[in-house]
């Protein structure tokens, strides 16, 4: 019964510190912890905004679990596994919710401007380069060409 206690404790211990490192903006974009859906991983700006937006709920998710679990190791019997399992579901659903609140945040987040290449007005099609070119050996002074 003491490990059964001691699972919503050390899985709301790892949320609590997730979600209070999320919401300081101290959790770097890596691989494991954190709220990681599509629009999170888009850039380092979206998963700041989106785990910053779920760290509280996170966190507080997390010590739902580790107060569950220390409640459930002082009980005996079915009421350990009982409290356990509550703590449990408690804590997930919490921290659920945080992160479908931090995915939406991420989501509301405009997405960068790219990047144009010097001389190019977007296309990546080479055309502009052509055109200049063109307009280099052509000149303005045929008809029908700046203004005339």
């Amino acid at each position: 019964m003491f490990f059964v206690a001691l699972v919503p404790l050390v899985i709301g211990l790892v949320l609590a510190v997730l979600g209070l490192l999320g919401f300081l903006e101290r959790l770097p974009r890596n691989r494991f912890g954190g709220v990681r859906t599509p629009a999170t991983l888009r850039d380092d700006e979206t998963f700041r905004v989106g785990n910053k937006v779920a760290g509280l709920p996170i966190a507080v998710g997390g010590w739902v679990g580790v107060v569950g679990g220390g409640v459930s190791l002082l009980l005996t019997g079915a009421a350990t596994i009982v409290a356990a399992v509550i703590a449990l579901a408690g804590m997930l659903v919490i921290a659920a919710a945080g992160g479908v609140l931090g995915h939406r945040a991420a989501e509301a987040v405009p997405a960068p401007e790219p990047e144009l290449p010097a001389g190019c007005k977007g296309c990546q099609c080479g055309g502009c380069d052509l055109a200049a070119l063109k307009k280099e050996s052509v000149g303005t002074h045929v008809a029908g060409v700046g203004g005339e």
